[in-house]
């Protein structure tokens, strides 16, 4: 067995138990709400819905019954494809996440090609020129960066960029009067957000690009190269980056659960019609099967990433081998 496949096993190994105890976790703390779903269900009618009435859609919903029958009913519903009802939208919930993933897919995917990118080309200029004045500027953006959350963030930028100087709308995806969703103004409403959301990861992968290239550059190999003449670039990116840049794989996935928290708070910031605005909504409704569902796929996204991130590595890298 490749090395690669013992790495899918050993992670499919883990992954199945996380997500039982993942939807274990969230059935228990639905179940524990003081929050009854079929009055959160009739909304204002439940004012003036008769107890009968009530009993019965409890009863439909077999919301009474024993948790655990309520589990294993879930359960087998679920690996039919049926997530159920959204109460706090009033549609399946497989229609919502197949309506909102790809925004919030687009958002996350944009925000990290944008990090990695920026942290790769200023961290190595940093680590180039150690202890100069980018690379002192840079830290201490980074460290000023790490304190501000990101929705302080968020309301910064639509202060500054959309309400005093105008150049980004302040939210959603199209313009008001808008016709249709086009590319352009999807890509105009989502540069303040996407750059948010990027800046507010920056100083993880600026800082550990940094340390690891000015390590990388301390090597006796990458001494022997600037030894023999080679131009500083060669020596640069062509030896010192890519061995330290072999961690950042892993780096990538460690803090993915980090990037889609971020995504949930500047999605409603931002009024962005992803699944982070309706995890939001769902949790503020007592929404079960939706937050169920939504905590359900973000966990597989995330152990998904991590799988993704171990192959890359092993992959860069055969001599690696992270099968244990």
């Amino acid at each position: 067995m490749s090395n690669a496949a013992r790495v899918v096993r050993r992670r499919l190994l883990v992954a199945v138990p996380v997500l039982a105890v993942t939807s274990m976790g969230m059935f228990v703390l639905g179940a524990a709400s003081p929050y009854d779903p079929a009055q959160q269900y009739a909304g204002a009618a439940a004012f003036t819905a008769t107890e009968e009435n009530l009993a019965q859609l409890r009863a439909n919903w077999g919301v009474d019954d024993p948790l655990p029958v309520q589990y294993w009913r879930w359960i087998t519903n679920l690996l039919r494809g049926d997530l159920g009802w959204s109460t706090s939208r009033h549609e399946p919930v497989t229609s919502v996440l197949a309506a909102r993933s790809g925004w919030t897919l687009l958002l996350v995917g944009a925000a990290l090609a944008l990090v990695l990118l920026a942290s790769l080309a200023l961290g190595t200029l940093a680590a180039y020129r150690r202890g100069g004045l980018l690379d002192r500027g840079l830290r201490a953006a980074a460290y000023a960066v790490e304190a501000m959350p990101v929705f302080w963030l968020a309301l910064a930028a639509i202060t500054v960029f959309a309400l005093a100087l105008g150049w980004f709308p302040a939210g959603g995806l199209t313009d008001i009067a808008a016709d249709g969703t086009h590319p352009a103004d999807v890509a105009h409403h989502l540069v303040l957000p996407v750059t948010v959301l990027a800046i507010s990861q920056a100083p993880w992968f600026l800082l550990f690009v940094r340390d690891a290239v000015a390590d990388s550059l301390r090597d006796d190999y990458v001494l022997a190269a600037r030894a023999r003449g080679l131009p500083g670039r060669v020596v640069l990116f062509g030896h010192a980056m890519r061995t330290a840049l072999l961690p950042f794989l892993t780096l990538i996935g460690t803090h993915l659960p980090e990037l889609v928290g971020g995504a949930v708070l500047v999605e409603t910031v931002f009024s962005l019609p992803g699944l982070g605005a309706v995890t939001v909504q769902a949790a503020l409704g007592s929404d079960f099967p939706l937050l169920a569902a939504t905590t359900l796929v973000t966990t597989a996204v995330v152990l998904t990433a991590n799988l993704l991130a171990d192959l890359a590595y092993t992959a860069a890298d055969p001599r690696v081998r992270l099968d244990g």
